[in-house]
């Protein structure tokens, strides 16, 4: 357990939040600078300046060099620039804290990024009075493309820590977090499948990827166009997934689809050897099958809990929006101007509609057929009256039936009249008790002598 006081705790957790992803980005850079102008024997008079621009590189901030624009940046540093932002951000929120401590977060994980930008565009705009080619890139965009990025990273970690209370404090379904779990899903699972996709169509290209290698003896020339295709490869993936869902993705004048192939000059990148070839195959018409299964992934954790048909509706549908404008995002990150050669990227105005339909379409038949609508209980019906059971029916003899039509045409009664009741009489009352004196049933001595009662009786009549 720490000692320190909890002022100080908060404060170191702030300055890595404003300054920990920044500052390792440089780290990274400035030792890969170094080197490169180590092995190239070269002064290092530019070194801060190259520094300094590829750092606003890393967030897609276009450097110009020699009057040639290099809009088209990697991904990959991107992608990890928001993972850490996000994982520094999730550290230094507590879930049940105060909101103006999370405010402080926020304010702190875009504050430090926002104050790097502006020292490196002090740094590019002073090197460019020694080194000519090299030019400052906009201000506006500069700080835009860093609040961005920066500002993504904090959302997604602030949310994976207090989405919950938010959603449960506010009016919000309660199906939104399972929506932006399926819309991970999808993205997940498109990109997976795209990259697959890539691979094999590297190894198929085997060929001109030797080729594309061999424009540079150097093993470290060939370590660095190795390190160079591997930043690049979401970018890839991306127009392949452009080219799964039914756009299109371009680099010049060469075009890619489903459909169709227009060749044209593509930079020396060995990466760039996973792009097909004219005349298009029919192997490139079943990459469809890759958006699909995407779309089948959405639809499955759509139906993980069973929603009314409303609410699963609506479920699918945020899902495939919140993919759509990940994909659209991604697209326009991962595309801008390549030199000579043009606009490289995805088309913008088809690429998140055609993400959107395919979720939708397939998503919601998966939906359906794996059981992801709840049905609505039915009504129990009114017990029926049970039926009276038939009585059973007596045969009767013919026999029977004649006899009895023959004794009502003689006047015969079917069956004798009932004898008349004879009242019970009523029980005998007691004799009167001074009629029956009870001294005539006692015996004395007197009564043993003869002739002594007719006597006694006599004198008591006289």
């Amino acid at each position: 357990m720490e000692n320190r006081p909890v002022g100080t705790r908060q404060a170191r957790e702030l300055l890595r939040v404003a300054f920990g992803p920044s500052v390792v980005a440089l780290v990274v850079i400035a030792a890969v600078v170094l080197l490169q102008l180590l092995i190239a024997n070269s002064d290092m008079t530019g070194a801060l300046g190259a520094i300094a621009s590829m750092w606003l590189g890393v967030h897609l901030v276009p450097v110009s060099i020699g009057g040639a624009e290099l809009g088209v940046m990697p991904l990959l540093p991107v992608l990890a620039m928001v993972w850490g932002t996000a994982r520094t951000t999730a550290a230094a929120t507590s879930p049940r804290g105060s909101w103006f401590v999370t405010r402080w977060v926020v304010a702190s994980a875009l504050g430090g990024p926002l104050l790097i930008a502006a020292i490196s565009l002090a740094v590019v705009h002073d090197a460019a009075s020694v080194l000519t080619d090299l030019q400052t890139p906009s201000a506006l965009r500069a700080f835009g493309s860093v609040l961005v990025v920066h500002g993504i990273g904090a959302l997604i970690g602030v949310a994976t820590r207090v989405g919950r209370r938010v959603l449960v404090a506010s009016r919000l379904p309660n199906w939104l977090p399972d929506a932006v779990r399926a819309a991970t899903a999808g993205v997940l699972a498109l990109a997976g499948l795209c990259g697959v996709v890539m691979a094999g169509s590297m190894v198929v290209h085997w060929a001109t990827m030797n080729d594309l290698y061999g424009i540079t003896d150097s093993i470290f020339g060939q370590f660095s166009l190795t390190v160079l295709s591997v930043l690049y490869i979401p970018n890839v993936v991306v127009g392949t997934a452009a080219v799964a869902v039914g756009s299109s993705a371009h680099v010049g004048l060469a075009t890619f689809s489903s459909f169709t192939v227009l060749g044209g000059d593509i930079p020396a990148l060995p990466v760039l050897a996973a792009v097909p070839t004219p005349p298009l195959g029919p192997v490139w018409v079943a990459l469809l099958i890759v958006a699909a299964a995407s779309a089948v992934a959405v639809g499955q954790q759509c139906a993980r809990r069973p929603l009314p048909p409303g609410q699963a509706l609506g479920k699918l549908t945020v899902a495939a929006a919140v993919a759509a404008v990940v994909m659209a995002l991604l697209g326009y990150a991962g595309g801008g101007r390549l030199g000579n050669f043009g606009d490289v990227g995805v088309d913008h105005a088809t690429f998140g509609p055609a993400v959107f339909v395919w979720f939708v379409a397939i998503g919601g038949l998966t939906v359906a057929m794996t059981g992801g609508i709840a049905r609505r209980p039915r009504k129990p019906k009114p017990a029926a009256e049970p039926e009276p059971e038939p009585e059973p029916e007596v045969e009767v003899d013919e026999t029977d039936e004649v006899e009895a039509e023959v004794e009502t045409v003689a006047g015969v009664p079917d069956d004798p009249p009932d004898p008349p009741a004879v009242p019970t009489p009523p029980p005998a009352e007691p004799a009167d008790p001074g009629l029956d004196d009870p001294e005539e049933h006692f015996a004395t001595d007197d009564d043993a002598t003869p002739g002594t009662a007719t006597e006694r009786a006599r004198g008591t009549d006289d």
